[in-house]
């Protein structure tokens, strides 16, 4: 295969995917979606708030400078989150974009994240967001490939290595939970494991071994009678892969490193939040496995079909993560479900706001009008 021919059957079904038609990713963003993950989570905290909590709760907690420190300290990791995604994806653009397009670009993709299912997520009208700031359709595509890919990379690695040094007893074995609650958590972990182990496997092999056999393969699963709905995205999708594959198949050892460093910086912070709040109002008995286990609860949230895993997000934190707050037996349901409400208010609906916010805007700035 000769890596410097241009791929010309690629480029009209990609290009279809920056359109405003009817059939474009981004006709399904509507602002109006944000109303439901808000009401889907208002509504398991309102049911875990009357089934757990115990005021009892709150005669345990002072403010002193240990709760200031730590709230930065949440702040912080929330900074951290956003600067990682950031950093990776000027790295991934190769500087092509400055620090407010790569803020813009984020928040976007995070906001229809949001409103989404987590199987989903932003990726559908990432490659929208990236062309419209000014990159070209092949390096879009490499961009949100790319991206895709090392985010299922960090999980892949970082899962098996949690599971070996805290051991699958202590990962899974959840003192506030029956058996049957453990036994689901595990098979929803690997559910969802082996589904991301699958997508990265598929992906790598798409981009640095076969782009154009993948897109075969694509087409001839997708082009099956069950499936044939989603042919016209599938056959996007590998197009996608094969004009991607051109633009990464430059990179050196530097471009990995700057791209693998930030999102390990950007995931890593992204689970910190929950420890750092846990701090500001508790104790945490282990502050590893309270890590380790909301890694597990983000592979949980690839088979939930609520929009940003909303609802199962706080009532799997409660169940999953409560045994780890130094509390007496009895109220740690009551805090761990305070700490949830808490941490979904910092992490998740920050970016619904800044959607609704930007969203608008950006949709004026590049298009005529709303399809």
């Amino acid at each position: 295969m000769q890596h410097n021919e241009p791929n010309e059957k690629a480029t009209p079904s990609t290009s279809t995917a920056v359109g405003t038609s009817d059939k474009s990713p981004l006709s399904k963003i509507r602002l109006s979606n944000a109303v439901y993950p808000i009401l889907i989570g208002l509504g398991v905290v309102a049911y875990m708030f009357y089934r757990d909590f115990n005021p009892d709760v709150f005669a345990g907690i002072t403010f002193s400078w240990r709760t200031v420190f730590w709230l930065i300290m949440s702040v912080l990791f929330i900074f951290g989150r956003d600067i990682g995604y950031m950093i990776r994806i000027r790295v991934l653009s190769g500087g092509q974009l400055n620090w407010l397009q790569a803020f813009r670009i984020i928040m976007l993709w995070e906001f229809t994240s949001a409103i989404t299912p987590s199987a989903v997520g932003g990726t559908s009208v990432a490659l929208l967001y990236v062309h419209k700031e000014g990159i070209s359709v092949g390096r879009s595509s490499a961009i949100v490939m790319l991206t895709s890919f090392l985010d299922e990379v960090y999980f892949i690695v970082m899962f098996p290595l949690l599971v070996l040094i805290v051991g699958p007893d202590s990962l899974f074995d959840v003192a506030t939970s029956s058996s049957l609650v453990t036994r689901s958590l595990v098979t929803f972990a690997l559910i969802g494991y082996f589904a991301k182990l699958s997508w990265v496997c598929s992906l790598a092999y798409g981009l640095f071994i076969n782009p154009r056999g993948l897109r075969r393969l694509i087409a001839r699963i997708f082009h099956l009678k069950p499936l044939r709905r989603w042919y016209r995205g599938a056959i996007r999708t590998g197009s996608d892969i094969v004009l991607s594959s051109y633009e990464i198949r430059r990179y050196g050892f530097s471009f990995w490193f700057k791209a693998g460093a930030s999102t390990f910086l950007s995931w890593s912070s992204r689970y910190l939040v929950a420890n750092a709040l846990i701090m500001a109002f508790f104790s945490v008995s282990d502050q590893f496995l309270l890590f380790a286990r909301q890694l597990v609860m983000w592979i949980m949230m690839l088979v939930m079909p609520t929009p940003g895993g909303s609802g199962f997000a706080e009532y799997i934190f409660t169940t999953y993560c409560a045994d780890l707050i130094e509390v007496p037996a009895a109220l740690q349901l009551g805090a761990a479900t305070l700490i949830a409400v808490l941490w979904r208010v910092v992490t998740y609906y920050p970016y619904l706001i800044a959607g609704v916010i930007l969203f608008p805007r950006w949709i004026k700035r590049h298009f005529s009008k709303i399809k």
